[in-house]
């Protein structure tokens, strides 16, 4: 069994013996499009008859309101703070990409009391202030239709808003922490309804699209600490469910952990490479508490992170998606302060010749006053300001480089994905690429830090490192997603930088057809540290590597 640290919690692998007895919720035999109309046939009452608790009165109430409206239809709305707010949706755009034909933007016109805005649904956008009232839409109609997933959101309408008073926290964060130890945007990321991508999901004609509506947190897996973003119940623990909650929410999996906090929302936390040995079904977490270590199991498509959803009773009456976006960016704003973030995505996706246009403005700083943007492309060519639009002649993966700098002088990094397909021969595919390092906060000159990386969609896979130093380039091998639960599937290198500063780090790969994958990591090095001592202990990784995993995979997520 492996330990930890010297008073963390104990873990256990995740493997499908050491998890619990299976719950077999439905007779052998039941198709799967019959289970999921059963589930869809689930109501509260039902619920309530199974398990009390999930239609009990929450003991904590949300800070925010949600609505669902048809466009035309209008509503009052009582916010938390007692005062009712008028509103409308007058119209919703749905864009679609030429390449699968993807929601690529959702955008809602809506009237909130006697005025109007314009709101993208999700998509790394964050709420706006509109008069008293802060609004941000969650999700339309159009996502619902040729999603993987089905129906996730339970959304029956055109579209979904949530609500707060002006000025308010969009979540308490005394209830409410960031569930991973490492740095905002500290490599790729899926949320907010956005084609998965990482692990060379976004394929020429495929209609049937992952819109990732839970938050993916990518990570180095082994190394990461995944952290209950609040108190709560353990209902599922690997394959073990809590008696009375057989028929709620959570989809057990030998990798997963379900945990309901005192709003009534159910926590998703997945692909976890090991789960700590106390969080068992009927066990209460604290927020903040490790209850695993991020991994690439399950549903992962072999790129290491966590995929973090909330799951909450919605206007139509059903169990459905909540975006959670704006709750992870609250919280990592209130523990980790920090005061600048640069946002360049999410992705894109293009024909060759087609015209992108890179997009940064909504990066964040914690000072007044203008943003300067700073874009360095890959053709080597510079651009300012926020926007920019540009084509790509050669397929492939490639990585725009924002540099975002505030008014105090603060600078920050992000990238922005394109993955550039060839409208002639859309079955030559260019590879993707993944890239993870650790630690990713508090690195001082000296201390090494370890890089791994992994290719997708390549026969032939190489990566090489460039650390932007100045030191030479460094050449690995992954198995280039061979088998996807591999445990030496990403390659490992280590590097220690001799200066503070920051450091665009960049990784590329070469496929068969040779077409190239390029990502970029953005890493921080801090001044050293005063005196002759070496400082305080990195952050904790485990010791010891985990047995070997199953390979199976189920579903997603």
């Amino acid at each position: 069994m492996l330990t930890s640290a010297p008073g963390a919690t104990t873990l256990k692998p995740v493997t499908a013996a050491t998890t619990g007895r299976v719950f077999a919720l439905l007779p052998k035999g039941t198709t799967m499009q019959a289970a999921r109309w059963i589930q869809a046939l689930v109501t509260v009452f039902f619920l309530s008859m199974t398990a009390p608790g999930l239609a009990a009165e929450p003991l904590q109430r949300p800070l925010l309101v949600t609505v669902d409206l048809d466009q035309g239809e209008s509503q009052t709305v009582t916010l938390s703070n007692g005062r009712s707010v008028d509103i409308r949706l007058v119209e919703v755009e749905e864009t679609r990409d030429d390449v699968r034909q993807a929601v690529r933007r959702a955008q809602a016109t809506v009237r909130v009391n006697d005025r109007t805005v314009d709101l993208v649904a999700s998509a790394y956008h964050l709420p706006v202030t509109v008069g008293d009232v802060q609004i941000d839409c969650a999700v339309t109609r159009g996502y619902t239709g040729d999603s993987s997933k089905g129906n996730a959101w339970a959304l029956e309408k055109d579209a979904r808003f949530r609500l707060w008073p002006a000025g308010s926290p969009w979540v308490d964060t005394d209830t409410f922490v960031y569930p991973v130890n490492q740095r905002w945007f500290a490599t790729d990321t899926q949320m907010g309804n956005v084609p998965c991508f990482v692990d060379a999901a976004e394929t020429p004609g495929a209609r049937n699209v992952y819109y990732h509506y839970g938050l993916d947190f990518g990570g180095p897996e082994g190394l990461v600490d995944v952290l209950s973003a609040t108190d709560g119940l353990v209902v599922s623990s690997g394959t073990a469910v809590l008696e009375g909650y057989e028929q709620s929410p959570p989809k057990p999996r030998y990798d997963v952990v379900y945990i309901r906090d005192d709003r009534g929302w159910f926590y998703r936390y997945s692909h976890l490479q090991m789960i700590a040995t106390a969080v068992r079904p009927g066990y209460r977490v604290r927020k903040g508490e490790r209850i695993g270590i991020l991994g690439k199991e399950g549903g992962s498509g072999g790129w290491s992170h966590l995929h973090f959803d909330i799951t909450a009773m919605q206007p139509s009456g059903r169990y459905g998606i909540l975006n959670a976006y704006p709750l992870a960016w609250q919280a990592y704003q209130a523990q980790y302060k920090p005061d600048l973030i640069a946002v360049a995505r999410p992705h894109h996706v293009a024909w060759t010749g087609q015209e992108v246009v890179l997009d940064g403005g909504r990066s964040w700083s914690r000072t007044s006053g203008p943003l300067e943007y700073a874009w360095t492309l890959s053709d080597g060519s510079t651009a300012r300001g926020a926007t920019v639009a540009r084509t790509y002649d050669t397929p492939g993966e490639y990585s725009e480089v924002l540099r975002v700098t505030d008014a105090a002088g603060h600078v920050a990094y992000d990238f922005a994905v394109v993955q550039v397909f060839d409208k002639a021969r859309p079955d030559r595919l260019p590879p993707t690429i993944h890239a993870a390092y650790w630690p990713t906060l508090d690195i001082r000159p000296g201390r090494p830090v370890t890089f791994k990386v992994r290719s997708f969609r390549t026969t032939r896979p190489e990566e090489v490192w460039d650390f932007g130093d100045g030191s030479p380039p460094v050449t690995v091998h992954s198995d280039g997603n061979a088998k996807v639960h591999s445990l030496d599937g990403y390659a490992v290198t280590q590097h220690a930088f001799a200066r503070p500063g920051d450091y665009v780090v960049t990784v590329h790969t070469t496929n068969q057809h040779g077409y190239t994958a390029t990502t970029h990591l953005y890493v921080r090095v801090e001044q050293p540290w005063r005196g002759s001592g070496a400082g305080p202990a990195l952050q904790r990784s485990p010791a010891t590597p985990s047995p070997a995993l199953p390979t199976g995979a189920e579903g997603g997520n």
